[in-house]
């Protein structure tokens, strides 16, 4: 076995480290200008030039060039450094004049003994400062001329010219291993109209991409729009599909000025930017204050909602993230994301199952958490439609354990995970998840602290969710099944809706149910044909008809519950009925399933 050393390179002072190449280029201007202002303030007549007295203002000028350049970071990155362009074009300016003014007071002082003209250095310093300039932009043209794409890459539009569009090109312009070459711009912005983006020329509006397309023979059509609306992404969408062209998007422009352009951040059109989810502002200082330095634990850590909790919680510095979960598989996940390691040898996970309340006291008393996010549930409509016992198992009793472990260890914030299924529930799923909701009001009634519960609908890319089981059917190229062509849910992202649900606990009191904000309805119908379109594959739909204890349309407030949002303009707030664990009754759960089947069940394609 044998050990590498790594040798590193030993500091540079900030004097040193500088383009002596770009300096002495400097120096040299700096040389010519002072010859060639004083030849021009005396007319080219060679008796009136004072050699001696020209030299040593050169080696002034020189001299000061270097030590403010340097202080000033002009020369850190050599003759490629026009990539800043206007940062560096203000630089070399303030450069240049502050230079400037100690030649003025040299020769101020100095000249008239040797019979200089004083106002010469009004003609040397601009002088030095276009020189300088013009030499910096031929350095640049010839740079994006040699570093142009390769001849094979693939021709692109760039939809949208501003700071993201402007940012592609110029990577896209300077990479010469890039796979893109860009070839046109469009963008509504009358300004831009017949103008050029960094040499790539402006060829109309959104409306001008057939004839740009025809044009330029572009394959790919890049989105550099930031915070596109799904409006336009489905417009966009439709026209490329027509046209041929493929779609690309880039991250908003948040990520572009924090961290710059990668190259894997061009990526495919995906369904969940039609879906068009805009991004939710939190109070970052209202979840801080009851996280920040506090023992948090997630129940149901190992899956889809409970992982990205794990994550954004962490983010918050609590003293202490306990993750527990019966999957020891989705606990390796969490700890993954979390600890950036998957050992499973730390207290941070616990291997543990809700439906043993005494056990579950036991951990609870143990590691005394001061804020509990219980996500831990079982999901899905139809499975706990056969076996609604489970669904009381897990749903109803393994709820009321989490919350008689968490009153047995003084917990100050509890915050139950429920659904859009429990608003006017007509399934196993929804009646278990509004019983957890009564049971956590009545639980935050007798502590007087803040236990709350948070409803909203499907989220997008959680495991065993709508959208992962379509893609796996397109890829293997088997028919989508749709209950009902009017079938419409809500849908929400996994980032948003954890950091919606970290918000409400910030927010919420005892007892309340808060209510997120998911936008309007979306087809599911709809988003099959989308998906079917961005595969470009040819894959059937087939309607299945409505299950058994399924809405047509789903709800997020139920019958008698008031919204309002006193808060957040996204979290509606309500009062829980209250339900004492004394009055829970499996046999009355399961009669209470037992009901005539609504009349969209019936409906069968």
């Amino acid at each position: 076995m044998s050990l590498r050393t790594e040798t590193r390179p030993a500091k540079r002072s900030p004097l040193l480290s500088f383009s002596s190449r770009l300096y002495h280029m400097d120096a040299m201007i700096w040389l010519l200008s002072i010859f060639l202002g004083t030849a021009v303030r005396y007319e080219f007549q060679p008796s009136q030039i004072h050699l001696g007295f020209c030299l040593a203002l050169a080696l002034l000028a020189i001299l000061l060039q270097l030590l403010i350049g340097s202080s000033l970071q002009l020369y850190r990155r050599g003759l490629r450094s026009w990539t800043g362009t206007f940062e560096e074009a203000f630089t070399l300016g303030l450069v240049v004049t502050i230079t400037g003014v100690p030649l003025l007071i040299f020769t101020l002082i100095f000249g008239t003994d040797w019979g200089v003209s004083r106002g010469k250095i009004l003609i040397i310093t601009p002088l030095a400062l276009i020189l300088m300039l013009v030499v910096r932009y031929i350095a640049r043209t010839r740079e994006e001329r040699a570093l142009r794409p390769r001849p094979g890459s693939t021709p692109v539009l760039i939809l949208g010219g501003g700071y993201v569009g402007s940012n592609l090109i110029r990577w896209m312009m300077s990479d010469p291993n890039s796979e893109y070459r860009p070839v046109g711009v469009l963008d509504d912005d009358p300004e831009l109209s017949k103008l050029r983006v960094l040499n790539v020329p402006v060829l109309g509006t959104m409306d001008d991409i057939q004839s740009a397309v025809e044009a330029t023979w572009a394959k790919t059509l890049i989105l550099a729009v930031n915070q596109a609306q799904p409006e336009l992404l489905h417009r966009i969408q439709d026209q490329a599909s027509q046209l041929g062209l493929s779609v690309k998007v880039m991250p908003d422009i948040g990520e572009v000025v924090n961290r710059g352009l990668r190259e894997n951040d061009l990526r495919d059109l995906s369904i969940e930017d039609l879906l068009g989810r805009k991004p939710v502002q939190t109070n970052v200082s209202e979840i801080a204050e009851y996280l920040a330095g506090k023992r948090v634990l997630v129940t149901g850590a190992g899956g889809s909602i409970g992982a990205q909790l794990c994550v954004e919680i962490n983010k918050y510095e609590p003293s202490e993230l306990i993750m527990l979960d019966r999957d020891e598989t989705g606990l390796q996940t969490a700890l993954i994301n979390v600890a950036g390691n998957g050992l499973l040898d730390t207290d941070a996970v616990v291997l543990a199952d809700i439906r043993d309340g005494v056990e579950l006291e036991r951990i609870f008393r143990r590691r005394r958490p001061e804020v509990v996010f219980h996500a831990a549930a079982l999901k899905h409509l139809p499975m706990l439609q056969q076996y609604p016992e489970e669904a009381w198992k897990t749903n109803v009793i393994g709820t009321h354990n989490v919350l008689m472990a968490a009153e047995a260890a003084d917990v100050d914030t509890f915050i139950n995970i429920s659904t859009d299924k429990a608003a006017n529930p007509t399934s196993a799923l929804g009646h278990s998840k509004r019983l957890a909701e009564k049971l956590t009001a009545w639980f935050g009634a007798s502590t007087g602290k803040t236990y709350l519960s948070v409803r909203f609908g499907n989220v997008i890319g959680s495991r065993g969710s709508m959208l992962p089981t379509f893609m796996r059917l397109i890829e293997e190229g088997r028919p989508l099944t749709v209950t009902h062509p009017k079938v419409t849910r809500y849908f929400m992202t996994i980032p948003e809706a954890c950091q919606l649900v970290l918000q409400a606990g910030g927010i919420g009191g005892a007892g309340e149910v808060l209510i997120l904000d998911m936008g309007e309805p979306v087809s599911i119908l709809g988003i099959a044909e989308r998906m079917i379109e961005l595969s470009g594959k040819d894959v059937e739909i087939i309607y299945t008809g409505l299950r058994e204890g399924e809405k047509l349309h789903e709800e997020l407030v139920g019958e008698g519950e008031t919204e309002d949002r006193p808060y957040h303009p996204k979290i509606s707030h309500t009062s829980a009925e209250i339900l004492s664990p004394m009055d829970l009754n499996e046999s009355e759960f399961l009669d209470s399933l037992v009901q005539e089947p609504q009349i969209e069940s019936r409906v069968t394609q």
